[in-house]
């Protein structure tokens, strides 16, 4: 990685996603490439302040892997699941998140934390926006975006922007892929999210688990060292032939195929990206599954949008908060 020197520093800028299981941190220059980066796995209990802990000493390995330090930086942007008022700086309904079910100040908590301005986003809104400006959405006018990871986040691009409609358009994974189907963790039925949320499916795993159900998932996930059946934990599943890790993605990917299908079929856009953490784990494959088991449920299967895969991959999402930074007036509410 290059090493910049001390004396451009301020024209740097910080990024942070935070995660369900794990919080990603990149500095980025001026034209959007990244400099250095951090990954550190996302608290489970202490509540919001040590989570904040937790963001500024992965932001610090991150500034460290690019030559400068923290203070040295321009400012920081932070991608979080949840509802983002950007202007008050608070973050509510981030239920994978200790302690933020309510609002909780988390831009105000980090700026003291680290001495900078912070700017908050939603995590999945973030990405989107990286992946149109420098990924896999650059030079599309329209795409869906679906991140797939500990829930299912997702966005519409229209035009070059993010469609935010009254402030929650593009919640791909509250689309009902069911009716009267699975409870979803944010208590309607049938949700994509309940089927292809990674949070959902290792609670399937479980209570298969518990019935008797033969699998390796958790024997993987003690070996990993990790208390959640993470991205990695799933694609090693994979790879020994697990019948029930494949029966389980085998559903998610099939709830997929029809959230998104319905969805082209009411907005028709240029491309659908997929990234979050499973997504990008899971890679081309399963983008190519879900591309083949969209065209059976297309209005216009000639005319089938291609799937791609995340160019940004796991730095999507800090990327894009690190681009709050220098783009405050663009979009960045929820998405």
């Amino acid at each position: 990685m290059t090493t910049p020197k001390n004396q451009h520093s301020r024209t740097l800028r910080g990024g942070i996603d935070l995660g369900g299981t794990k919080i990603q941190a990149v500095v980025l220059d001026p034209a959007g490439k990244v400099l250095g980066s951090a990954r550190r796995p996302t608290p489970r209990t202490g509540g919001p302040r040590n989570v904040v802990r937790e963001l500024a000493a992965t932001l610090s390995d991150a500034a460290k892997a690019a030559g400068t330090t923290v203070p040295e930086l321009g400012g920081t942007g932070v991608g979080t699941p949840g509802s983002v008022d950007r202007e008050r700086g608070t973050v509510s309904n981030a239920r994978n998140l200790p302690g933020f079910d309510g609002a909780v100040p988390l831009a105000s908590l980090l700026e003291s934390e680290i001495g900078l301005s912070v700017e908050l986003g939603n995590d999945v809104g973030v990405a989107l926006d990286a992946e149109a400006q420098l990924g896999a959405g650059a030079g599309c006018g329209s795409f869906i975006g679906a991140w797939w990871g500990t829930g299912v986040g997702g966005g519409v691009v229209l035009h070059g922007q993010r469609w935010l409609g009254r402030g929650a358009a593009g919640e791909i994974g509250h689309t009902i892929v069911k009716k009267d189907g699975a409870r979803c963790p944010c208590g309607l039925r049938g949700c994509l999210e309940a089927y292809a949320g990674r949070g959902a499916m290792e609670a399937r795993a479980r209570k298969l688990a518990a019935r008797g159900r033969r699998t390796e998932l958790f024997d993987l996930m003690r070996k990993k060292n990790v208390e959640r059946l993470t991205s990695g934990v799933w694609a090693k599943a994979l790879e020994r032939d697990d019948r029930l890790a494949h029966k389980l993605v085998d559903r998610a990917i099939s709830a997929l195929a029809t959230a998104l299908a319905s969805t082209v079929n009411l907005v028709d856009v240029e491309a659908i990206v997929i990234g979050g953490g499973l997504g990008s784990r899971l890679g081309q494959p399963a983008v190519d599954r879900i591309s083949s088991e969209m065209r059976p449920r297309l209005f216009r299967p000639d005319a089938a949008p291609p799937v791609r895969l995340s160019a940004l991959g796991d730095f999507a999402g800090a990327t894009g908060a690190a681009l709050l930074v220098r783009t405050r007036s663009s979009v960045g509410a929820p998405g």
